[in-house]
């Protein structure tokens, strides 16, 4: 066969790709017909982050782009007789006229939060529903939107007149995309998550006849994509969706396969220098569930927006290019920011500089506020993957009360590698989010810095902090911490004695 019958060949094997209509449409196509990512998925043999990714803007390639193309023209033509016709144009705009379905202002004070638990704020002037496009008065969680997402369905069903239009009166290709990629989960039902993983754990025992050893090595490979299964059922109706593979600006970019990106996590490694006089009994803490418990952090929901200034905004979470302040408590506390060898500024995360913010301020004063001098942030929920967290905290507690090592061995390889693979990760196709991992990691070393610090402020004599969950301390640490396995105590990783006997006879 000759060079060119080769490329012949290559060339009949390649036909015309399917056309797939534009992102924002095929979320708004699925959601009109209450279509599930999770019911999309199982028909395409896909995961539902999938399935997100492909709404966010990534095309599947071929023979999924072949069966995506041909569902969402299915869809098309079924929805299309149901269709609400677009008004004519009018000579005179409209858009000094607000829809009667848009939320008038509250005649009693807002309530500080939602149900969520994100903040609200009042809105002197209405502005655009990020969810449905039409004028709200509130603002959660730095987005503006309805408060009740019933106000978002009744007004999402006429899409209000969009500002970018031709001399025709109909919207442009750019006024379009726009309305349906902020059209997110409007149309969809709130649902509890089903157990996943009591079902998952069943099925593998059942599947090794009850061989504990085998079936636990056979959930621990199937943690990640698992983790991914629960993540999706736990979103099910909620407020935002989870962008999987955002824009992320060059700072959180590896330059190389085996290098680093530039943010600091801010990682314990601490040893107190000099220990009293005298002999000690030290015990070392072990901390249970610490990224567990910091999956309840400041996330950025939409993408990362640049910013300069020194000042804060707490309805936004991102990383942060900041001077932090000198440590002068190195004798008795770890510094903030962990162990660092070179001066000068560095990108943090979110949770990292709102602990400095926390200790410069005047409720413990014991550093200067750090300089902020530059920013990627986005609008933030601390309660974006709340109901994930609640469903491995729950199964982890029953593993633990009823001695399920199975469940529980699975659930923490579940929480675990789903942290540590959400970056540039071959084990995790599915999330890019390595501002995320940042951000958790962050959180889990911050929440251990904390405890460091209550116990120093309870009287006890901390002797070393490391990672994300080890504490030694010196005292009657009972009486600050309670002792058990859930994720709010801690238990004994071990006891030894330390000092000298010249300490002791000084």
């Amino acid at each position: 066969m000759s060079d060119f019958d080769a490329i012949d060949s290559l060339l009949e094997g390649v036909g015309p790709q399917a056309a797939l209509p534009a992102p924002g449409i095929r979320q708004e196509l699925r959601e009109q017909a209450r279509l599930s990512k999770a019911q999309v998925a199982r028909a395409l043999g896909v995961s539902p982050s999938t399935v997100t990714a492909w709404e966010s803007g990534r095309d599947p390639a071929g023979e999924t782009r072949t069966k995506y193309a041909y569902l969402l023209d299915g869809l098309a033509a079924k929805l299309a007789p149901h269709t609400t016709p677009a008004a004519p144009p009018t000579a005179e705009p409209a858009a000094a006229q607000p829809p009667a379905t848009a939320d008038a202002p509250p005649t009693s004070p807002a309530p500080a939060q939602d149900a969520d638990g994100d903040e609200v704020e009042i809105l002197a002037t209405p502005q655009p529903c990020v969810l449905c496009g039409h004028p709200a008065a509130t603002q959660v969680a730095g987005f503006t939107q309805h408060l009740h997402p019933a106000d978002c369905q009744t007004t999402a069903a006429t899409p209000p007149a969009q500002p970018d239009t031709a001399h025709t009166g109909k919207p442009t290709a750019t006024a379009t995309a726009h309305t349906t990629r902020t059209t997110r989960r409007a149309f969809q039902e709130p649902s509890g998550p089903p157990d996943l993983i009591g079902q998952a754990v069943q099925a593998a025992l059942a599947q090794h006849q009850g061989d504990m050893q085998t079936a636990t090595a056979t959930l621990l490979k199937r943690a990640i994509p698992d983790a991914m299964r629960l993540l999706d059922e736990t979103r099910k109706g909620a407020r935002y969706d989870v962008i999987a593979h955002p824009w992320i600006p060059d700072i959180l970019k590896k330059p190389t396969s085996r290098g680093a990106d530039q943010i600091w996590e801010a990682r314990p490694k601490w040893t107190r220098p000099q220990l009293p006089p005298g002999h000690h009994q030290v015990t070392a803490l072990d901390i249970n569930g610490a990224y567990l418990s910091a999956l309840k952090t400041h996330l950025p929901l939409g993408r990362l927006e640049h910013t300069t200034g020194l000042t804060h905004d707490r309805r936004r979470a991102g990383v942060h290019l900041i001077t932090p302040p000198p440590w002068e408590h190195d004798a008795v506390l770890p510094n903030p920011i962990g162990q660092r060898d070179e001066p000068g500024p560095l990108w943090v995360t979110e949770p990292t500089l709102r602990l400095l913010l926390r200790l410069s301020g005047p409720k413990y004063g014991l550093c200067a506020p750090p300089q902020i001098h530059e920013s990627y942030t986005s609008g933030a929920t601390e309660n974006l993957l709340e109901k994930f967290r609640i469903a491995l905290k729950d199964a982890r507690d029953t593993a633990i009360e009823q001695g399920d090592e199975v469940t529980l061995e699975y659930v923490k390889a579940m929480y675990s590698k789903f942290v540590s693979t959400m970056g540039e990760s071959n084990y995790n196709r599915e999330l890019y989010r390595p501002d995320w991992m940042h951000i958790i990691r962050s959180q889990a070393f911050a929440n251990l810095w904390l405890k460091a610090l209550k116990a120093h402020d309870e009287g006890l004599t901390v002797v070393r902090a490391m990672g994300t969950d080890e504490l030694h301390v010196i005292g009657d640490w009972r009486s600050v911490f309670p002792e058990g396995r859930g994720v709010t105590e801690v238990k004994v990783k071990d006891t030894y004695t330390a000092g000298t006997e010249r300490e002791a006879e000084q």
